[in-house]
């Protein structure tokens, strides 16, 4: 599936892109809540591995899911970030069991297979944000949206990266929105369950829906 960049460039970075960085670092204020401008959408891997009908991990939600993350996409312009998972994980540790379960996901990093879906391509003028963990909370997107940031988020599983990416958001002292009905899940119990786990840590978590968010922007 096409992406804009060249594979080349679609590896997994431990270095976040300039266009990226906060100016000199800047964070909110202490006890500022930051507002709904300064947000930054975080689209968790809009991928085929977790979007096409055929993968063992298919989401058969995505497809409904997707208007919802690209309306949301262009009301954030240009504060908006697409993750990837990435098959890179050292299989010395747990991962290596993980990809023996699965070993369909067992792929080099440049496989179609972890391309962004074509709906997904134009979402951010930026370099995806590639990491080989469920949540993609992490240095990288700490120092593009700031220590304290708000992140609402939407994408694919809710109940694994989404989930993942949430809480470990919130344990960093992010604020965070989920975008309940612009995340895709495994099933529709996994979804509900997942969304409820979120819905337990208010108020560094809350849930929402794209209408809500798109009429704060």
């Amino acid at each position: 599936m096409g992406v804009r960049e060249p594979r080349s460039l679609r590896r997994s970075r431990a270095v976040v892109p300039r266009d990226l960085l906060r100016p000199g670092g800047e964070d909110p204020p202490p006890g500022e809540r930051v507002s709904p401008s300064a947000s930054w959408l975080v689209v968790i891997d809009p991928q085929t591995i977790f979007a096409a009908p055929n993968s063992a991990w298919g989401s058969p939600f995505f497809a409904e899911a997707m208007p919802r993350i690209r309306a949301l996409a262009a009301a954030f312009g240009e504060r908006v970030v697409v993750t990837r998972w990435m098959p890179t994980a050292d299989r010395s540790t747990s991962w290596g069991e993980y990809f023996a379960a699965w070993p369909f996901a067992d792929r080099p990093a440049d496989d179609p297979l972890f391309d962004l879906v074509p709906d997904a391509a134009d979402l951010s003028p930026h370099p995806t944000l590639d990491r080989p963990t469920f949540g993609k909370w992490g240095p990288e997107l700490e120092a593009i949206v700031g220590r304290g940031g708000h992140i609402v988020v939407a994408g694919v599983a809710t109940d694994c990266c989404v989930l993942s990416t949430a809480l470990a958001a919130a344990d960093a002292g992010a604020h965070v929105t989920v975008v309940a009905d612009a995340c895709a899940g495994s099933t529709p119990e996994n979804h509900a369950a997942a969304v409820h786990v979120m819905g337990l840590y208010p108020p560094q978590i809350t849930i929402s829906d794209t209408a809500a968010v798109l009429a704060d922007r």
